[in-house]
């Protein structure tokens, strides 16, 4: 059944145009009584969207997949990955592409219906998911969104009406997801193991022409393509590390081509500072620890090159050697943008020899007095040591003394430094007892909570009376554990 463009739908679907083997025309399954539980208002109307119309009994039919809008192409898209390690040919197994909207701004997204059924690389699952996994999506995803970090973003979540069979039985839901593209390291992986170097090459100069335009005038534009990829998530990493947020499962299928954070499963936000964090009841040695993460982009990066080999040039060895010296830039590219963020943490307007020293000790100070790391440079920035069990530490009020002494050497006022420092520290991130908080009142029909908490991470750095509530740690001792949702 096709729907007119009453909701405001632009679809223009470039990605059907590659090889067939990339994806398989599905569409979603239906849901027998779906409804709709949550709605992204700003997000629609940036995506040039009717919310009025998209929240009504025809609309919500299209959230839910049970009606397919004029100028969709409902696919699902094939691709591989290493999942902790370990090759694996994978595929969208519980989403299906609705097409590409073409923004007001001229701007082109993925919409994606995420639970809505069986795909072809189902792999003998249901294609569907639980209410609470799509609503934590939807949470996490707006907060990084709100911390300036690139990110699939949420339009909305429908409950279908349909049970889900897991451990428990859940409620079934379908998330609406917007990215830029949901090409992956994975989706080059795809491709290079089927050894068809055309339709490799093709899968290149696409991702090139959609996201990375200004490459094809390269001498060798498949080299500039893997510098332009290490730059955007060395950039996206850093920006992970500064809030202390950690992914969970940073297989070579959870990172995207466009570099923006994608695949919220078993993510969470450090509380105690300890780089070896680990939240998902799936990583039992480690491997996606926060401290980690740069690390594993780095191997990750490495897959990408690897599957750019046949393009990068002729010589195999020639190639190899191209993507190694490429890739040797990457730990200090990724350094850099690190320490830059932490120098705007702590106010540092200019650069000094002595500042990564002086960061690294901070953080040996936090790690040995189990500080909470968002709340010690907020309690920083707002100058509230008080409100830092460590600060009558000596190694803290060391560490105190030196900091002040590297402000005064810098020309800018206090109140110019204060300003910095709040536009670079969150006064509040989604903690991980308030999310659970929201996701069981949820479950259980009140949405007031996850409201309230959305309101209050919509902007992390405005230091509001409202976020107070939101900015302790959980009492708990009972470690805190995510789990993948699938």
């Amino acid at each position: 059944m096709t729907e007119s463009k009453e909701f405001g739908w632009h679809f223009n679907n470039s990605y059907i145009r590659l090889p067939e083997a990339f994806y398989a025309k599905t569409d979603p399954e239906v849901a027998p009584s779906p409804e709709l539980v949550i709605f992204n208002h700003p997000l629609a109307e940036s995506l040039g969207l009717d919310a009025k119309s998209l929240q009504s009994e025809r609309g919500v039919d299209v959230l839910a997949g049970n009606r397919i809008p004029e100028g969709a192409a409902p696919i699902a898209q094939a691709y591989a990955g290493h999942q902790f390690g370990h090759f694996t040919m994978l595929g969208d197994g519980r989403a299906v592409l609705l097409g590409e909207q073409i923004t007001p701004e001229g701007k082109r997204v993925d919409i994606q219906l995420k639970g809505s059924g069986r795909t072809p690389f189902s792999r003998g699952g249901d294609g569907r998911a639980g209410l609470g996994p799509m609503l934590r999506e939807f949470i996490i995803s707006e907060a990084m969104h709100a911390l300036g970090i690139p990110t699939t973003r949420s339009l909305a979540v429908v409950v279908t009406g349909a049970p889900v069979y897991r451990e428990e039985t859940l409620e079934g839901a379908v998330l609406t997801r917007v990215a830029t593209s949901h090409i992956r390291v994975g989706t080059f992986q795809y491709a290079a193991a089927r050894q068809v170097v055309e339709d490799l090459r093709t899968l290149a100069d696409y991702t090139i022409e959609r996201h990375y335009p200004e490459v094809a005038k390269e001498p060798n534009p498949y080299v500039a393509l893997l510098q332009r990829v290490m730059e955007k998530q060395a950039s996206l990493l850093a920006k992970w590390q500064l809030v202390g947020f950690i992914h969970g499962v940073m297989n070579t299928d959870n990172m995207a081509i466009s570099g923006e954070t994608i695949d919220y499963g078993p993510c969470a936000f450090m509380d105690t500072y300890d780089p070896a964090t680990v939240f998902s009841s799936i990583d039992r040695e480690g491997r996606y620890a926060y401290g980690n993460q740069p690390g594993i982009a780095e191997w990750n990066l490495a897959r990408f090159a690897e599957t750019l080999l046949p393009l990068l040039d002729e010589d195999s060895e020639k190639a190899i050697e191209i993507a190694t010296k490429t890739l040797s830039g990457f730990a200090k590219m990724y350094h850099d943008h690190w320490l830059a963020g932490m120098r705007n943490k702590l106010g540092l307007f200019n650069e000094e020899q002595q500042d990564a020293q002086l960061v690294k000790d901070l953080l040996k100070v936090m790690k040995n007095n189990q500080a909470d790391y968002t709340n010690t440079f907020r309690s920083l920035t707002m100058d509230d040591l008080n409100a830092l069990p460590m600060c009558k530490t000596p190694e803290f009020i060391e560490w105190h003394a030196s900091w002040i002494a590297r402000l005064e050497r810098q020309p800018e006022s206090d109140s110019a430094v204060k300003q910095l420092m709040r536009e670079n520290n969150p006064s509040v991130i989604p903690r991980n007892h308030r999310v659970e908080e929201a996701l069981d009142a949820a479950i259980k029909g009140d949405f007031s909570v996850m409201e309230k908490l959305l309101d209050a991470l919509e902007n992390p750095y405005a230091y509001t009376a409202e976020q107070e509530k939101y900015i302790s740690p959980s009492e708990s001792t009972t470690p805190y554990r995510t789990f993948c949702g699938t």
